[in-house]
């Protein structure tokens, strides 16, 4: 059953209207749902219900929820994928595929070695078109929420704000050339529930050294596995490494 999201709590007193454009076509035009039909609703608090069309028209669609679902999609932890600017094509698999895995937020960024290079009168046409794309994959893999992406435009920004987090990892690729593979295997053995993790990802290039110098007193550098990683995997393996470590061994 279809599923979609409403930026309002939970009432199963009350009737809501999704005022979405894109999910009003695709509940009427696509799936060709109508009055009495059912569907799936995630709301802003992260309970799920069937709800019932009680009315459609062009400019929203009447629900009633009905039955409450018992869903528990999330990582244990929160996880921010903090990545290079790289390839338009790479960078929307890669945050669709994140979206799958459980990454709770994106933040692109323009690194010193960063081929694609973001103007900043185009930043808020890209962040609508990312944003929309991880919409489509949180409802595709049952999320319960949306993931948020935002840019930067250099990593000094993101130091600004690492006291954010209980953990700041950067992939080096360095590390995974001279085989280290413990940091990264000790820190998810450490995670515990609700910790907030910064994952950094260089873009193709790499990062440079400037930049791993300004987190090195606030970050661990950690390997990932013996293989160099493209720029648009590493984050895949990553955030697939702490779902194994923390839900499928618990």
């Amino acid at each position: 059953m279809q599923r979609y999201f409403i930026n309002q709590s939970a009432d199963e007193n009350q009737c809501f209207f999704i005022e979405n454009k894109d999910d009003i076509h695709h509940i009427n035009k696509v799936m060709r749902q109508t009055k009495d039909d059912s569907i799936i609703v995630t709301f802003l608090d992260e309970k799920v219900y069937k709800c019932k069309i009680i009315s459609i028209n062009q400019q929203a669609i009447e629900i009633k929820p009905q039955e409450q679902q018992d869903i528990n999609t999330e990582l244990p932890q929160h996880i921010t994928i903090c990545s290079g600017l790289i390839k338009a094509d790479k960078y929307e698999w890669m945050i669709k595929k994140a979206t799958e895995l459980g990454a709770n937020e994106f933040i692109a960024v323009s690194m010193e070695r960063s081929v694609v290079k973001l103007n900043e009168s185009k930043v808020a046409k890209k962040l609508e078109r990312w944003q929309k794309i991880i919409k489509e994959a949180s409802e595709q893999s049952y999320r319960l929420n949306i993931p948020r992406v935002q840019f930067k435009s250099n990593l000094k920004e993101i130091y600004d704000m690492i006291n954010h987090y209980d953990y700041v990892l950067i992939a080096y690729e360095k590390h995974a050339k001279h085989g280290e593979l413990s940091r990264f295997k000790k820190i998810l053995k450490q995670l515990k529930a609700q910790d907030r993790v910064l994952m950094i990802f260089g873009p193709e290039g790499g990062l440079s050294e400037n930049e791993i110098a300004l987190f090195e007193e606030a970050s661990t550098l950690v390997g990932l596995g013996p293989r160099i990683l493209r720029a648009e995997t590493a984050p895949l393996y990553a955030l697939s490494a702490v779902s194994y470590e923390k839900e499928l061994l618990g």
